[in-house]
């Protein structure tokens, strides 16, 4: 049943209003840092024929049109490798549909529809986009806590701005220092931004490239908030040959003709890229010092539950 005087506090509530606000400069900092990149703005596509299998490829929202079955959109990583093929650098707010297990919904940072700030580059390497997320989360928190200053003091929130180069951390040593429970023990135990690095190609997705030196080791990385946070962003380099995304859509024990679309792009041809995704409400979450993530934006839906 859904929970119209629960929403309706919520919705009126003085922190809400003002991480509103502040999301709103994020959009407006974002969109002026990749501009000013030569970066060029693309729409979101929220149904598709193919979408991110995100590990459980079975959970798929569906819809049928016109005797087609779309996707909803769980990414948009196969539309940028494929937008490339027109543009060199794009970016996009890409609305997402995950659905989570219920017992997410207590988490403070797990929604089941949320915004990405969504970007590529043709011809990039991990160390180019690492270098480039930790400009654009420094340029975002530096900006919005000047230009917001009597939001952020509101919600008495005492933000530091981070400094680049972040930390780098192989998923190797992260494991050995923290146990299977790495990224939120990393994550509270730091005290500013860092990198995790280096995941096993069994945790990750067939579009993640695998290194030609390090079999079973991928070229992707994770950017941690500190102070509990959790996962800031996710991205990498991408696999583009056609022989090697096949061979990794059935180590991954999915049907080849789910990603018939896709592997025929990639059979035409396409770019050696790298980029990433950042969630909009975690990044929200994160620089007004919010507990629970359902604070940063209207309509919020946690797993498990109604929502409007």
């Amino acid at each position: 049943m859904f929970q119209i005087d629960e929403s309706l506090s919520l919705w009126q509530s003085d922190r809400l209003i003002q991480a509103v606000k502040v999301q709103g400069e994020i959009l407006g900092q974002s969109r002026q840092f990749l501009r000013e990149l030569g970066f060029t703005e693309i729409l979101p596509v929220i149904i598709s024929p193919i979408t991110d299998p995100l590990t459980d490829f079975r959970v798929r929202g569906e819809i049928e049109c016109y005797g087609h079955r779309y996707q909803i959109t769980k990414s948009m990583i196969f539309h940028k490798q494929i937008s490339l093929l027109s543009l060199p650098r794009i970016f996009c707010f890409s609305p997402n549909v995950r659905i989570e297990e219920a017992a997410r919904q207590t988490t403070g940072k797990h929604l089941i529809e949320f915004v990405q700030l969504d970007l590529e580059m043709r011809g990039a390497g991990r160390d180019e986009v690492m270098k480039l997320g930790e400009g654009l989360v420094t340029y975002i928190i530096r900006n919005v806590k000047a230009a917001c200053g009597t939001e952020l003091a509101s919600l008495g929130r005492d933000l530091r701005v981070p400094e680049p180069p972040f930390e780098r951390v192989t998923h190797e040593s992260a494991v050995r220092t923290y146990g299977a429970d790495y990224e939120d023990a990393l994550s509270a135990d730091v005290r500013a931004p860092v990198w995790l690095i280096d995941l096993p190609i069994d945790q990750r997705e067939f579009y993640d490239r695998e290194a030609s030196d390090r079999p079973g080791v991928l070229v992707d990385m994770d950017l941690i908030y500190p102070e509990g946070y959790g996962e800031a962003l996710s991205g990498g380099e991408r696999e583009y040959q056609p022989a090697k995304i096949l061979k990794r859509i059935e180590r991954k024990g999915i049907d080849p003709k789910v990603y018939e679309i896709y592997l025929q792009f990639a059979g035409k041809g396409l770019h050696p890229s790298a980029g990433f995704g950042i969630g909009i409400e975690r990044l929200t979450r994160y620089i007004c010092g919010l507990r629970r993530i359902e604070e940063t934006r209207l309509f919020a839906k946690l797993p498990g539950v109604l929502g409007l």
